[in-house]
C-alpha cells in the first residue's frame, strides 16, 4: 500500500524527469501506456469491489438461513421492520444528531429563561389581545 501511495506520488515527477530527455515520441507512447495502466487498475479495482460484494452477499445469505433455522427450531416470529417513528429517534451519539437552525436554538434559549409565571403572564397578555380585538371589531366607533 505504501509502495502504491509513493509511486502515484512521485509518479509524475519521475514522467516529467523522462520529459527531460528531449525525446517526444516516447512522450507519446509512455502517455497511451500511462493510460492503458489507468484503466486497467480501474477495473481490478472494479472487480475486487464487485467480488467483496458477492462475498458479503453471500455471507448474509447464510447467516439469514441459519437465522431462519433457529427461528423454526423454537417457534420464534421473525421481527418485523420497525416503523418510521422510532428510526427517526435521537441517535446516543451527539455528534450524529441533526443540527438545530439558528431559530430552533433561539427558541428554545427563550423557553429555557421563562419561568412559569411568564408563560402564564405571556399567555393571558395573547388572551386580553385577543378579546381585545374581537371587542373592537364588534363595536363600530362614529
Amino acid at each position: 500500500m505504501a509502495a502504491f501511495v509513493a509511486k502515484q506520488m512521485l509518479g509524475s515527477k519521475m514522467n516529467a524527469v523522462k520529459g527531460l530527455g528531449g525525446n517526444d515520441s516516447e512522450d507519446g507512447d509512455t502517455k497511451d501506456k500511462d493510460d492503458e495502466a489507468e484503466r486497467e487498475r480501474l477495473e481490478a479495482i472494479k472487480e475486487a469491489e464487485d467480488r467483496r460484494k458477492e462475498k458479503h452477499r453471500k455471507m448474509e445469505a447464510e447467516r439469514e438461513n441459519m437465522r431462519q433455522d433457529i427461528r423454526d427450531k423454537y417457534n420464534i416470529k421473525k421481527k418485523e421492520e420497525a416503523p418510521e417513528a422510532e428510526t427517526q429517534k435521537e441517535p446516543d451519539n451527539p455528534l450524529m444528531r441533526k443540527k438545530k437552525t439558528p431559530e430552533e436554538l433561539a427558541k428554545e434559549a427563550e423557553e429555557a429563561d421563562q419561568d412559569e409565571l411568564t408563560k402564564l403572564k405571556n399567555t393571558l397578555e395573547t388572551q386580553v389581545n385577543e378579546w381585545k380585538s374581537q371587542i373592537e371589531s364588534k363595536c363600530i366607533v362614529q
